[in-house]
């Protein structure tokens, strides 16, 4: 799920509105945590505040499911949802930084056993990474397609192939060259991943994302349990005020597995905080500053990039921030990212109907605290 309106909103009221409780240092955040909570009322809601040295404060209100007292922690695991289109992103500037791939890749290039319709000449991965290749997620995800996945016997290659071959045996169900947001643009570019790589999207981000940056909570799906082992959080969706939990091992507690590289990947504030410091530090070591660049640098006269939302200068940060929203309706999440004032604030929740008024309301209080 995108939202820019909204990650522009927290922008802007956290530059403007005063601070309730302004205090020093972490006194601030947990402020903000506490007001936010208290304000929405989520199940649960977690944050923390990122700099060039990493996570520098953290911190989790409410409970793993509603109506029980067993609360939340930070050894918790939360769903990232969409968040996950710039991992995945980032997960193919690796391949191009290997030589397996290559920036503006043509899709014949990507797919060189498929017949191509002739509509989409000229494409490119990047056109889908940045939402405007003319790809409609009705088009080869519709609600049918919602409706049978989970119990498609095929492996989440074959599944992913499968939907790309829909897509580009048929002309563009879009616009080219217009930004239209989909899912479907992120399963085409991990099944390119596949392609290239040879085994899976998982395979692929546990060898160049996980591994490397030592995100060892990450994972894919609801989550079933938290660093320890132990009972985790799960999500929850509204029916009204009550909020119902879904237990992970039911197959509706996430979207189709098939949906991975736009929208799977769970994992702690703590090593989303280490994923998000990459984009803080020109790469930390793992990605070259020029690749940074070119991930968070969207085309002329556009406000996406590949895998963030773009944002103008705000007045809380020194250069442009880039930022996103998660959400599989049962999690949310929100990340807004400073690269030129070394900064970041994250907000996890895992309440669907909540969850994004109340991650918003923290990133606003935090942002202000800062």
């Amino acid at each position: 799920m995108i939202n820019r309106r909204h990650v522009l909103a927290v922008g802007a009221a956290a530059a403007v509105a005063p601070s309730a409780a302004r205090a020093e240092g972490e006194g601030a955040f947990e402020a903000a945590l506490v007001a936010a909570f208290d304000a929405v009322k989520p199940v649960a809601l977690a944050g923390g505040v990122v700099t060039d040295e990493g996570l520098v404060w953290s911190g989790v209100r409410g409970v793993r499911r509603a109506g029980r007292d067993d609360p939340a922690t930070l050894a918790d695991r939360w769903h990232l949802g969409s968040n996950t289109k710039a991992m995945t992103a980032a997960l193919f500037a690796r391949l191009v930084e290997q030589g397996r791939a290559r920036w503006a890749m043509p899709l014949a290039e990507a797919f060189p056993d498929l017949t191509i319709d002739a509509g989409w000449d000229g494409v490119t991965l990047d056109d889908f990474m940045t939402h405007t290749a003319g790809l409609k997620d009705e088009a080869v995800m519709g609600m049918a397609w919602l409706m049978t996945a989970r119990a498609d016997p095929q492996s989440l290659t074959m599944q992913r192939r499968a939907i790309v071959e829909r897509a580009l045996s048929a002309p563009p169900s879009g616009v080219r060259g217009t930004f239209a947001y989909g899912n479907a643009n992120y399963v085409l570019v991990g099944a390119a991943i596949e392609a290239i790589t040879g085994g899976s999207w998982e395979e692929a981000m546990q060898a160049e994302v996980f591994g490397p940056l030592g995100l060892t909570s990450a994972g894919f799906g609801a989550p079933g349990t938290n660093i320890s082992g132990g009972a985790n959080a799960w999500g929850h969706r509204r029916t009204g005020e009550t909020a119902l939990a879904t237990d992970p091992a039911d197959p509706g507690s996430d979207n189709p597995l098939a949906l991975g590289p736009a929208g799977t990947v769970h994992m702690t504030a703590a090593d989303y905080a280490r994923f998000l410091k990459v984009f803080l530090t020109e790469g930390d070591g793992w990605l070259k500053p020029e690749t940074v660049r070119r991930l968070v640098t969207p085309g002329e006269g556009r406000t996406y990039a590949c895998g963030w939302i773009v944002l103008p200068p705000q007045p809380w940060a020194r250069g442009p921030v880039i930022a996103h929203e998660g959400s599989n309706t049962l999690w949310h999440a929100i990340a807004l990212v400073d690269p030129a004032g070394g900064r970041a604030v994250l907000g996890l929740s895992n309440d669907g109907g909540r969850g994004g008024p109340a991650c918003q309301a923290l990133a606003m209080g935090i942002l202000r605290a800062l």
